[in-house]
């Protein structure tokens, strides 16, 4: 079977897939290793419960070599001192070069998480996109010059912070991956990368790519590993400058301990989130709000941090607006994750599958009323159906707890202040939405939600100049746009005396 240049179809990427080449081994100091321990661990693909891979299931020992090769590449300035330009054309590089493999970057992520393939390309899309927009900025952040009497000249500068820990997610592998690294590197730092275990193929093959882009070695490396083994051994690391996590509320808060516990290094989290959708009756086209409300919370099986998966909506709409939703949600249901057809995939492996699972029957137990789904699908492979609760009171744990899944959980309001208050109502601070007609309710509104981030009228919009993070508990970080890059800056105050 020949392999398309070009997939478009279920047998065109079923023929991709049958010809990959796999590289499972850690990447340190620009060569590919086993780990040290020789333990490996067994990625699968969620689809089919078939395994894809033995991967190097590094540790304590790996991390400390790994910071080693890490310090003596800053120290040794082939890329912390490289000038701006010189640093902008390896990331350009390496961009152009996934662009060149993005079929294949897609192909992994999809077959190791279980997420359709089409969503894959969009995130394949949003990472190259991000190396570029990154690579760019390089050299247009300026310092300053304070504002001195004539006896005296002062500067700030900015510096890259030495060695940087990323730790990623499972959900959206590789454009994570981008979001994390890209302005490390940037910056001029020396990043090592943990890929979650449940999806580390990718990070390995971008390796691949950053070491043919040109990348120094030392400058960027690969540890693939268990987040209570090597991530926490990094969290800990002496040699670490900065950590940037991408996660669970849970795991960001052991992450801060480990940080104080250690050189109190720095710390960027990027957590939980329960995000609410407010939909308000002065909506003029509620068919299309309905199916973008749906898409907030199935896309990617509802495996996604900002997931609009607390819906409100004014009481005076709501049981037409749902019956929308409803239908909305019944087209969106999970198929084959090569099919480029298919809305929804597999859910990422048996854990979570039993933990969505678990909330659903957590929810009929509260009294919710279960709208649609609600019930797995018969195997092989984890799939999970869109799920609607109606009826969801604040006190109800499927109203309050990330879910990470495909579960939406609806609410009814009666005015604006009452919606704000509900919305306001979670530990977390990711992402919300508002849609209306009204401009000034959309102001009045947007103000007031306790909100990294906020979309009206549409969801998830926004682009590489947009920056992306949470208040509360969904973290401090700032990833994408130039703000990012200025995370992994250290800004260094001179004074220069000009009196003699």
């Amino acid at each position: 079977m020949s392999r398309p240049d070009t997939p478009s179809t279920l047998a065109d990427w079923q023929a991709l897939a049958a010809g990959l080449t796999l590289e499972t081994r850690a990447f340190v100091d620009d060569a590919f290793m086993d780990a040290a321990s020789g333990k490996t661990f067994t990625t699968l693909n969620p689809a089919t419960g078939e395994a894809l891979a033995e991967v190097a299931s590094c540790d304590v020992a790996d991390a400390d070599l790994a910071v080693g090769h890490a310090r003596a590449a800053f120290d040794g300035g082939a890329w912390s001192r490289l000038a701006p330009g010189k640093r902008k054309r390896v990331l350009l590089r390496l961009a152009d070069l996934m662009e060149a493999n993005k079929h294949e970057l897609a192909l992994l992520d999809t077959l190791d998480m279980g997420k359709t393939v089409s969503s894959s390309l969009g995130d394949i899309g949003g990472a190259i996109a991000c190396f570029r927009y990154q690579a760019e900025c390089i050299d247009k952040l300026y310092g300053e010059v304070a504002p001195t009497g004539e006896e005296a000249l002062a500067l700030v500068l900015r510096e890259p912070m030495g060695v940087v820990a990323s730790i990623v997610p499972w959900n959206f592998p590789l454009m994570m991956t981008a979001w994390k690294v890209a302005p490390a590197l940037a910056a001029g730092n020396s990043v090592i990368l943990k890929p979650s275990e449940k999806s580390p193929l990718s990070a390995l093959r971008l390796a691949q790519l950053a070491r043919e882009a040109g990348l120094p070695r030392g400058v960027f490396q690969v540890l693939p590993g268990f987040g209570h083994t090597v991530g926490k051994a990094l969290a800990l690391s002496m040699g670490v400058d900065c950590l940037a996590f991408t996660g669970s509320t849970g795991v960001g808060k052991q992450l801060m301990q480990y940080a104080g516990q250690s050189n109190l290094k720095r710390l960027y989290l990027e957590c939980g989130g329960k995000s609410p959708n407010i939909v308000f009756a002065d909506c003029k086209d509620l068919d299309k709000v309905a199916k973008h409300a749906a898409a907030a919370i199935f896309h990617n099986q509802g495996e996604v941090c900002i997931a609009g998966s607390r819906l409100l909506v004014e009481n005076s709409i709501r049981e037409a607006f749902i019956d929308k939703v409803v239908a909305a949600a019944e087209r969106m249901q999970p198929g084959n994750p090569l099919d480029p057809e298919s809305f929804m995939g597999a859910i990422v492996d048996e854990t979570q599958y039993r933990r969505i699972l678990g909330y659903i029957e957590k929810g009929r137990e509260e009294g919710a009323r279960l709208r649609v789904g609600g019930e797995a699908l018969p195997g092989p492979g984890l799939f999970i159906p869109p799920t609607v609760f109606d009826g969801v009171t604040p006190e109800m744990v499927i109203g309050r707890e990330e879910i990470f899944g495909p579960v939406l959980s609806v609410f009814g309001f009666d005015d604006e202040e009452e919606a704000v208050a509900m919305a306001n109502d979670s530990v977390y601070g990711l992402a919300a939405g508002l849609w209306s007609q009204d401009i000034d309710r959309i102001m009045r509104v947007t103000r007031r939600l306790h909100s990294g981030q906020v979309f009206v009228n549409n969801w998830a919009g926004g682009d590489q100049t947009m920056p992306f993070g949470g208040v509360k508990q969904s973290g401090n970080g700032r990833d994408k746009s130039h703000h990012s890059l200025e995370e992994y800056s250290e800004l260094k105050a001179v004074w220069m005396s000009l009196a003699t």
